[in-house]
């Protein structure tokens, strides 16, 4: 686990987009904990450039995102489009 990915951090992503603490399977969470590690690994990107390790498991997190993006739509369009607003997610 990384250190910008507390314990407390996780379950207040999870709180926040999967209703309870306990439901981390929920869709939404997953996409909301997802997110933020795209978000801190992109910041990292800009100031160590040639870590290409990195950059390899944030094209990892990527795809895997729009995977359950793409179950999400599929599933609910309402959710989906909510999700994608309160995280400030293009599509």
């Amino acid at each position: 686990m990384a250190v910008y990915l507390t314990k407390e951090k996780i379950s207040s992503i999870i709180t926040e987009h999967g209703g309870s603490a306990t439901n981390t399977g929920s869709t939404e969470a997953q996409i909301a904990l997802i997110t933020y590690r795209i978000e801190k690994l992109s910041e990292h990107l800009l100031k160590n450039h040639k870590d290409h390790s990195c950059r390899r498991a944030l094209l990892a997190l990527v795809g895997q995102r729009k995977q359950l993006l793409n179950y999400l739509s599929k599933k609910d369009l309402g959710k989906y489009r909510a999700l994608i607003e309160k995280l400030g997610i293009r599509k």
